[in-house]
């Protein structure tokens, strides 16, 4: 392994870790720097689970004390993705490259509806959908967004913020503290099944984990500093990059 892929890992964790943090897809530039190190895309797959595990646990413990973060009222929704997401470790593989490349650019590209109509929805929530708590709605949409996070990771951030508005009725700021919640609490099953099957390089997943750390960090600070305008403007951009990238290129 060339000595330059180790300080390249830490600012790809950096942009990835900052980028997740706030909005999602951040995982586009992990993944792209695990492959120039060589690694196959099911090895950089479970390897980019490794970063996302310390991520995730940063940014929740950072959103848990600035009082962003309440556990107990999303256990249904948790639950469900936790579940969701074994599934989609579990099958991770079974689809070609091509058709998940493709699939991804297409649920990002529908992903802009929700974004760029009736903004108010997305920086204000909905208090009387948040009350009601998991019905069965939001328990299979979760559950589907799991898997999709198991599987592959990238982009779930998007879906998982969409789903947190527009079906469970939270705010962007708080949506997105559950968000990283929920994405912890599905990676750890999942980085374990794929560490099972020999889809993990530890030495580039813990560098890139240094990295990932430092970006939450900054991250979880703009967020409480700017709210959420600047979090639906951020994932705007993220997913037409996103989407771009995997439809055309």
């Amino acid at each position: 392994m060339e000595w330059w892929i180790y300080p390249l890992l830490v600012l790809a964790g950096f942009m990835a870790g900052f980028v997740n943090t706030l909005a999602g897809a951040g995982s586009v530039v992990s993944l792209a720097v695990l492959n120039l190190a060589g690694l196959p895309l099911g090895v950089a797959n479970g390897t980019n689970r490794v970063a996302i595990l310390f991520q995730t646990a940063l940014a929740v413990g950072r959103f848990k004390k600035q009082g962003k973060l309440e556990v107990r009222p999303h256990l249904g929704i948790i639950l469900s993705a936790v579940a969701g997401g074994i599934l989609g470790a579990l099958i991770a593989g079974q689809v070609s490259g091509a058709v998940l490349r493709r699939s991804i650019g297409i649920c990002m590209a529908l992903t802009l509806v929700p974004l760029l109509l009736r903004p108010t929805r997305w920086l204000e929530g909905n208090p009387e959908r948040e009350k009601k708590g998991a019905g069965p709605v939001q328990m299979i949409s979760f559950f589907l967004v799991g898997v999709y996070g198991g599987y592959v990771q990238l982009g779930v951030g998007v879906f998982l913020l969409t789903a947190l508005v527009l079906v469970a009725g939270l705010d962007l700021v708080r949506g997105n503290a559950v968000k990283l919640l929920i994405a912890f609490c599905y990676t750890v099953p999942a980085l374990a099944i794929f560490v099972m099957n020999d889809l993990v390089r530890w030495d580039l997943g813990l560098t890139l984990a240094c990295g990932n750390m430092l970006g939450a960090w900054a991250a979880t600070h703009e967020a409480a500093k700017r709210g959420a305008p600047f979090i639906r403007w951020l994932l705007i951009v993220v997913v037409i990059a996103a989407a771009t990238r995997y439809l055309f290129f």
